[in-house]
């Protein structure tokens, strides 16, 4: 994930953040990444964030990915502040919602995870399974919460 820095309100006008502030909008936006699903990851499987941009509707944003599932490894069960469109890129997956039967997708199938679904997936195939997913969420809320 690209980091920009950008001039925050509590700074705007006012020309380049000192050097305190700077380091605050530094340490804030690694802190973000963390809690949006770029940060630690479970065995097997990697969600790389390849864009987070705001949408027209007040509070959303849209985040693209690429997750990747190995062979054998698992989403744990987790849910999203908004909806997942998954497109399989490659590979098969097997996606578990609470309260409907597992679907088994393979490359050229998309699912759709309504928002506030608890939900997990795992690689019963040989190879890598990949994954175009696009999350509406609710911005500044974590993009993954795991269910216990």
């Amino acid at each position: 994930m690209t980091t920009e820095i950008v001039h925050c309100a509590a700074c705007s006008g006012r020309g380049a953040p000192s050097s305190g502030r700077r380091t605050f909008v530094v340490l804030l936006l690694a802190l973000t990444g963390v809690v949006t699903g770029s940060g630690a990851q479970q065995t097997g499987f990697k969600r790389t964030i390849l864009q987070q941009a705001d949408l027209s509707i007040a509070g959303r944003e849209a985040v693209t990915a690429i997750s990747e599932l190995q062979p054998g490894a698992s989403a744990a069960p987790h849910t999203h502040p908004g909806e997942e469109i998954g497109y399989v890129l490659e590979g098969s997956v097997v996606v578990e919602q609470e309260g409907k039967s597992p679907l088994t997708a393979g490359a050229g199938q998309a699912f759709l995870i309504p928002a506030g679904t608890v939900h997990g997936a795992k690689n019963a195939g040989s190879t890598t399974a990949r994954i175009l997913t696009n999350f509406i969420v609710e911005k500044g809320k974590p993009l993954a919460t795991p269910v216990r």
